[in-house]
Formats: structure tokens, sequence, C-alpha cells
């Protein structure tokens, strides 16, 4: 099905997107991936920053049927770091040349409050200039805190913006809170958290209308909040053991229309590619839009130690592109863009 009227890339609107990602028209596809290429290159040159996930704790209170981490699998190895285990953790990652850090925990207060998550930014940031996290969500005046602590981001996916989807795939816990969730952003703006990332896990629900939600929630906190820095994420859905539930298909050609749309609309904005993908598609689509990309990833606690070791504990996710840093590298320099691990100095954060 064609779109039933032009559309006009360099003017382009979230009303556009139905028309858009519902169009097979091929040439439509091709100016839309040359124009969301020029305009990275505008913005951001050819500089794409390298980062890894850091998982110090898998305990979670929630029951979310695609997670891993989901608290009703008994089978899942419960563990928490202690801090003299994450400062291993941290060094074995620094080794591998990476100097952005994404520290992540599973949704649980109780095994991981605020203090424990605090102390463990305070550890980290011993190894990395730039610390960021993915964690529950919290208070403005507990952000605030971690904004001391030296975060410079944090990530907060809603996941679905559908509110009955919500309520169907998230069975039990604090995150059933679909406007507790939804609400975090701000308060990390609020708590002067500097750079905010945001996405939704595609195939939840059906993503054409799951990503204009995603992008009108971005154009609300732009407006309200045009000092941070956003980034953007399209994580799609990975399936986990035990998990029945149908998601909606997400094709390769979708997740192109999205990543060269997300680009046109937000053309300062920060998009990051997950190793959540097969290596073959990151290559094709990292020169279209993306400024971010995780490397050498691995999604368990204590995961880089264990690794090295030989041992691969159970992870939060399938990861598909296990490339190491380096050969993430040289994929970057092969598409002709600059992989970069830091391009900030600290400052303390008051």
């Amino acid at each position: 099905m064609n779109s039933a009227r032009p559309i006009d890339l360099s003017r382009i609107t979230i009303d556009d997107l139905d028309a858009l990602f519902r169009s097979e028209d091929r040439g439509l596809l091709e100016e839309l991936a040359q124009a969301a290429r020029e305009t990275t290159r505008r913005y951001f040159g050819r500089v794409v920053t390298l980062y890894a996930p850091l998982y110090i704790s898998n305990y979670c209170q929630n029951r979310c049927v695609y997670c891993g981490f989901n608290a009703g699998r008994p089978e899942v190895a419960r563990r928490k770091l202690t801090l003299s285990e994450i400062e291993a953790e941290c060094a074995a990652l620094a080794k591998t040349g990476i100097r952005c850090c994404l520290m992540l925990t599973g949704e649980s207060r109780l095994h991981s409050p605020p203090s424990y998550i605090g102390d463990a930014v305070r550890v980290a940031s011993r190894y990395f200039p730039s610390v960021a996290l993915e964690v529950y969500a919290m208070e403005t005046e507990e952000y605030r805190r971690m904004y001391r602590a030296g975060v410079d981001g944090v990530t907060m996916f809603q996941e679905t913006y559908d509110r009955k989807r919500y309520a169907e795939l998230h069975l039990k816990g604090p995150k059933r809170d679909y406007d507790y969730r939804l609400g975090a952003p701000e308060r990390m703006a609020d708590a002067g958290i500097r750079q905010i990332g945001m996405g939704a896990l595609l195939g939840l629900a059906d993503w054409r209308a799951e990503v204009p939600l995603l992008f009108r929630h971005v154009r609300h906190l732009e407006k309200k909040y045009p000092g941070v820095e956003y980034t953007l994420s399209f994580p799609r859905i990975r399936p986990v053991a035990h998990d029945e539930m149908i998601y909606s298909p997400v094709s390769d050609l979708d997740m192109v229309k999205i990543i060269a749309a997300g680009r046109l609309l937000f053309p300062r904005a920060g998009i990051n590619l997950s190793t959540r993908e097969r290596p073959e598609f990151r290559d094709r689509v990292m020169a279209i839009g993306v400024t971010k990309m995780s490397a050498g990833s691995v999604t368990s606690v204590g995961g880089y130690s264990t690794v090295a070791a030989g041992e691969r504990p159970d992870e939060q996710f399938e990861v598909h592109d296990r490339r190491s840093v380096a050969e993430i590298k040289a994929a970057l320099k092969r598409a002709g863009l600059d992989p970069v691990v830091t391009d900030w100095r600290n400052i303390a954060n008051e």
C-alpha cells in the first residue's frame, strides 16, 4: 500500500508517520535513509560512541512476562554483587577499552535500594568517565542523589505505551503502575539528570502505533526540558524461556524506517543500537542515524568476570552481536565512521 499523499521528508511531522510506516514505496525508503544519513552527518559528524552495560543485580519484584529476570522465574539464579565484586567487574570491563558504562539492576528496591546503587555508581566512577543507569523508576530526590553520586544519564523504557497491553504484560509488582513509570523522565529532568534515554520494547504492541506515541512523549519533554540531551532506543523483543505470549513482528525494513524517522524528527537526539540486533543488521544500519552502540556486551550479573573465566550465566535477554569492542571498532571504521569511547571530561555533579 502506498501513502495517500506525498510525504515531504524535509518537513516531516509525527502525523506523517502512519503513512510512512505503511508505505511500500522503495523509492521513498531510499530517500528516507539518505535524508537520515545526511542529517546525522550534519549534527554528529561521523562519530559513534561506544558503551557497555554492567549488571550488578538481577533480583526483581515484577512479573513482566517478556523478561528473563521476571520474579516468577524460579530457575533464574539470583545474584547481587558486593561493592568489591562491582569493582572487579568495572576493572574487567575497563580493560576492554570501554569508557562509558550503563549500570543495570533488576527492579527490586528491597535488594537494590538507592543507597546501594549510589555506592555502586561511586565505584564505577573511578573506572569510567561516564556512568549511566537503567534501574527501576525513582522519586525526584532519589534521582538527585544519583546525580550527586556521579550519574550522567538515566534510561527508562516505557516498554509499551498501550495501556491495555501494558496491563496484560506486567502482571505483578510496582512496575504495574503505568503512570508512575511514564512520569519518571520528568522526575529525572527535575533532578538535574543531563542525559535521558527513552524507548519502547518493539513488538510488545503494534509498532506503527507505538513509535509515534514514544516520539510524542519525547517531543513533550524536549519542550518542557530543552536543556536535557535525549537518546532514543528501539530494541526489538527477543524470546525468553517459557514465554508463550504472542508479539507483533518488527522486520529489518521496519527498523530502518523507525531509525530514519527518529533521526529526521529529532536531529539532535542520540540514537542507540543494541546488541539485541544481529551483527549483519547493525553493520547495515549504523551509518543511517546511529550515534551510540553497545559493544562487547554481557547481560548477566558479574558477567565480564565470569565470561573471562569461560562461564556464561543467566542473561536478561539473548545477545545477538557478541563481537568484541575491537571488532565493533573495526566494523565502524569499514563503514567510514569514527568509533569513540570518550569525548567528555568529568565535572563533579552538585
